[in-house]
């Protein structure tokens, strides 16, 4: 079997990751040749977006880097539509991985749709309700044109459920890491009968192997002179936000008046950069803007902060499987789980204080949902 996978933002490179690893192990272990093809749209174009994520991660140079850069979502869509057609031609994978809710996920899906190669979607099922955002148009398109649909939580089959999504296997439950071992003739994907799984979240097998590193690895704290629990981060880059001045002020000054007693640290996403110029409201003294950090120093810093506030999804989950108080700088979360583990709270409702449960519950499976979407992809895309 040949799998392509196709990335492009930094949140898919952590994704591909445990996939990756997972490819690997099973065709060191197993007579079947299977072998991945890795595609860059280069979505992201700067270093440290792009390229250091790969290295932190021993992540292989892409096979094919496509040097789409920005755009509108219109110019970047179709760069990455043509362009990943060009590629799938010449290569002819049995199956084309794609990830999240970014242009590259949907450019992609939908120019491996349209030459009839099955579609797999990682983190299939999400929805904010919020069709002003780009990442819910993208994510629901890509979900149309996917055969199989690999799902990170019950709430996401649910979601599914309800757009007439049938062919749901084990019920929506969570499946058996061994599920597909006993019961190898119990699926079939096809592209006019998509398969909706239960196979928890591939961010959090990513987390698992990352936390362990950056506490080895990252000098972050030390760098930047940080006391433990004594500071506040900050991340904000979506558009819904950026590109509003409005929302923008909004949120600056609702950011300027939780962190009034605390120093916050703010690593600026390039997007943030560009408007941030232009903002009527600026950050208060104490909130220390910094460039963007790798992937491990990112997660030293969630882990050692007092509070995060973000509009980033993966960070919404990394804070709740720290147990960071979370405040998401949005009207609403696809993540509905981390609101209800009281981890998280929307900024708009957030009276001072977080509730989290004294019970929790894992809502994003135990770490191995890579280990199921490639037994899945295995067993059940004919060739």
């Amino acid at each position: 079997m040949k799998i392509a996978n196709i990335v492009g933002a930094r949140p898919q490179f952590i994704k591909f990751f445990p996939i990756s690893e997972a490819i690997k192990k099973y065709a060191a272990n197993s007579d079947n040749v299977v072998s991945e093809i890795l595609i860059h749209t280069g979505q992201h174009y700067d270093y440290n977006m792009s390229k250091v994520f790969f290295d932190e991660f021993g992540i292989k140079t892409p096979d094919y880097h496509l040097g789409v850069g920005s755009g509108s979502h219109g110019e970047q869509t179709g760069q990455i539509i043509q362009k990943v057609e060009d590629v799938l031609m010449k290569v002819r994978p049995d199956v084309v991985m794609v990830y999240g809710d970014t242009n590259s996920t949907l450019g992609g899906a939908l120019a491996t749709a349209k030459i009839h190669i099955p579609v797999a979607h990682v983190e299939s099922g999400l929805r904010s309700f919020n069709k002003k955002m780009p990442e819910e148009i993208n994510r629901i398109l890509t979900d149309r044109v996917s055969t199989l649909l690999f799902c990170p939580s019950k709430t996401a089959i649910k979601n599914l459920r309800n757009e007439s999504f049938n062919n749901v296997l084990n019920n929506g439950d969570f499946i058996s890491r061994d599920y597909f071992f006993y019961n190898a003739d119990s699926a079939d994907a096809k592209i006019d009968n998509p398969l909706v799984i239960n196979t928890g979240d591939v961010m959090y097998d990513a987390f698992l192997f990352s936390v362990n590193i950056a506490n080895r690895r990252s000098s972050i704290i030390e760098q930047l002179q940080l006391e433990d629990k004594d500071y506040n981060l900050l991340t904000l880059h979506r558009a819904e936000n950026t590109d509003n001045l409005e929302k923008l002020n909004e949120i600056i000054d609702f950011i300027n008046e939780i962190s009034m007693d605390r120093n916050l640290i703010f690593p600026m996403h390039p997007r943030m950069k560009k408007v941030y110029g232009s903002s009527r409201t600026k950050f208060t003294d104490n909130i220390k803007i910094i460039m963007p950090l790798g992937y491990f120093d990112n997660l030293m810093l969630l882990q050692k902060s007092a509070l995060v506030m973000t509009d980033s999804g993966g960070i919404q989950k990394e804070a709740y499987w720290l147990k960071v108080p979370c405040i998401t700088l949005r009207n609403e979360t696809e993540w509905v789980e981390t609101l209800q583990s009281g981890w998280n709270v929307l900024y708009k409702n957030y009276s001072g204080s977080h509730k989290p449960l004294v019970n929790d519950v894992s809502y994003y499976g135990d770490g191995e949902a890579a280990v199921r979407i490639v037994s899945a992809l295995i067993k059940t895309i004919k060739q």
